[in-house]
């Protein structure tokens, strides 16, 4: 007798049905409300992203507050200087949020021009002014938010390293979101909550509280992790896409180096029948000892079924996690301990289709410019290999 297969209704009542537990398991677990009319349009490599975001920069008209964790050099930098000191000096009430840490490498001549345009810099803890316990727990959050209504956030940062459009290993594979509706309130949020630690005024008569507008289709909640001791709400988070997952799970991040029970839950995931991809730097990184540091996993994660690809063009710096082409990830975190257990990130949690199947589109093009792992080769790695992993294993819970 032939198995009769689900009709196309059946199968879009399913979907919603998945759709609707884990926005359910989402919100009462993390405590965060989800929005509803939310428009993302995603920005890949910096060809799309900085553009877009210098565009709404110089196109504020009230407010324009941005926090990042990296602040380099190079011409975006200046350019990004540029715009809001125009801002600024236009009357535009401009606040801008630097990472004491990773933010260092500013150049001390764009400070200066924006200073003197008006734009209110602050640092947040910066290293010689803290306890080393404080040290530890940066800012990694990405916000750009003008004129309280339109926002972006993602992975990228404010230096050369990001222009272009992935062509050579000097142009950084990365993915931003700009976001309008509701849920630009959270990504409000995420800033105000750094910007309360490093000034003192909060907010003053420019911020006009505006309600959101309904501007797509797009459910979205806003996750905040904060630097702190303890199980965090990223954690959860993650959580909660790898064991709700039930055909597909896929994570693109640039630094991998979780703990064991992260290993763990992944290898659960794909033992019950669910394909899970991770998509890894590869010959290009920026931080070496973290990839080793996730390379000491891989025959763990290879054994239960895991597939694992390394990018080969140059640095990926994605973080995205996609779930059953019906939900996603978004921001600034990714899938290390720093992250997860000591610094400062956000992530937009989306539930769209659409949107989905965008970043899945780009994962799949991802990964055809990368090289796949394979499992009997990995296990005949050479040993000076195996013994540079081992030789990160004790410093792997700051990485």
């Amino acid at each position: 007798m032939p198995i009769s297969q689900p009709s196309p209704g059946a199968a879009d009542a399913a979907e919603d049905a998945q759709v609707v537990r884990l926005r359910r398991r989402l919100e009462r677990l993390l405590g965060v409300a989800a929005t509803e009319g939310n428009e993302l349009v995603p920005l890949r490599n910096g060809d799309e992203i900085f553009p877009a975001m210098l565009e709404a920069i110089r196109g504020a008209e009230h407010t324009i507050d941005m926090m990042t964790f990296v602040y380099w050099r190079g011409q975006i930098a200046r350019d990004f200087a540029a715009a809001l000191a125009e801002r600024a000096r236009a009357g535009i009430r401009v606040r801008l949020l630097l990472d004491g840490f990773g933010a260092q490498r500013i150049e001390k001549d764009l400070l200066d021009g924006m200073d003197d345009a008006g734009v209110q810099v602050a640092w947040f803890r910066r290293p010689l002014w803290l306890s080393p316990f404080k040290q530890n727990h940066r800012c990694h959050r990405k916000v750009l938010l003008v004129d309280e209504t339109v926002a972006f956030t993602g992975g990228v940062g404010i230096a050369e390293e990001w222009a272009g459009d992935a062509r050579s290993p000097q142009e950084w594979r990365d993915t931003h979101v700009r976001l309008r509706g509701p849920a630009v309130d959270g990504l409000a949020a995420a800033f105000a909550q750094n910007w309360a630690e490093s000034h003192d005024d909060l907010f003053d008569e420019r911020d006009r509280f505006p309600s959101q507008p309904q501007c797509g289709s797009a459910v979205v909640q806003v996750v905040r992790g904060s630097a702190s001791i303890g199980w965090q709400d990223m954690q959860t988070l993650l959580r909660v896409m790898l064991t709700s997952a039930e055909q597909r799970f896929r994570l693109a991040t640039a630094y991998f180096a979780p703990d064991s029970y992260f290993v763990d839950l992944l290898c659960a995931t794909a033992r019950r029948g669910v394909e899970v991809e991770v998509l890894l730097p590869g010959p290009y990184t920026d931080q070496r000892a973290c990839q080793l540091a996730g390379q000491g996993f891989y025959t763990r994660l290879l054994d239960c079924g895991v597939s694992i690809h390394q990018y080969q063009p140059t640095m990926l710096h994605t973080k995205i996690v996609t779930v059953d082409g019906v939900a996603s990830l978004v921001g600034s975190t990714n899938f290390n301990r720093r992250s997860l257990e000591h610094d400062e990130e956000v992530m937009l949690a989306v539930l769209d289709r659409d949107f989905t199947a965008t970043l899945d589109r780009d994962f799949d093009a991802d990964v055809e410019r990368s090289v796949a792992i394979d499992r009997k080769r990995w296990r005949r790695r050479a040993a000076v290999q195996r013994l540079k992993e081992a030789s990160v294993t004790p410093i792997r819970r700051f990485l």
